[in-house]
């Protein structure tokens, strides 16, 4: 991906960031940061007869890029988003498929050759609308929505989905049913009340979002 001076680029950026984490791990795992560096050291330009003579890393905030923060996160909530896609559909890893994306198409284009590498996918392509009427699981990220274009067993796919559902509702009745009990809430260290608290959550959103294509595949049979 890019062209010949962004690929050097990124390689140097690689190999800086590798001489730096050897440097930062050094006290953890001396022998084997010792020989990686002696590598890697000439290669990032650096000069010196050994790792222990080399000062340890210090962070320069100041040249924290924000922009680039924040669209590396937005690349890895579309990516994950892909990756829980492909994980509900039960797709072989090695398997690439095409991805239909709705949204801001320029920005998506710019996170299209990334997406293709880190989510398996053959083709991006992009709708302005109707995703909802394909019938095929949609995940929502970053104000985008993404839908796997493949061929689907309708039938399977409800009872998978009916199936979850169903699994879903008997975690959050039992993770309630914690939360509900006095002596459960009394006596639990606060961080792990917290916790169940924060499980009954993420199975709520996921219930939602299951139940949302179940309901699609329902209406369009």
């Amino acid at each position: 991906i890019g062209n010949e001076s962004q690929q050097r680029a990124t390689r140097r950026t690689l190999l800086r960031v590798l001489e730096a984490t050897l440097r930062l791990a050094h006290p953890i795992i001396p022998f084997i940061t010792e020989e990686l560096w002696q590598i890697v050291a000439p290669l990032a330009k650096r000069q010196g007869e050994s790792i222990v003579l080399q000062p340890y890393p210090v962070a320069e905030l100041g040249r924290i890029d924000e922009k680039s923060e924040a669209w590396i996160a937005e690349l890895k909530e579309l990516t994950n988003a892909c990756r829980t896609l492909r994980s509900e559909m039960n797709l072989s890893p090695a398997e690439r498929v095409p991805l239909v994306a709705e949204g801001d198409t320029e920005k998506l284009s710019a996170y299209a050759p990334y997406l293709k590498a880190l989510a398996k996918l053959s083709d991006v392509s992009f709708a302005q609308g109707g995703l909802e009427d394909a019938g095929a699981p949609i995940a929502v990220a970053s104000n985008t929505k993404l839908m796997l274009k493949i061929e689907i067993d309708v039938q399977a796919e409800k009872t998978r989905l009916a199936k979850e559902i169903a699994r879903l509702e008997g975690e959050i009745a039992k993770a309630n049913g914690k939360l509900g009990n006095v002596s459960f809430v009394d006596r639990a260290p606060a961080q792990v009340v917290e916790l169940e608290k924060a499980r009954v959550a993420d199975f709520a959103n996921k219930l939602g979002t299951l139940q949302s294509q179940l309901k699609r595949l329902l209406s369009s049979a």
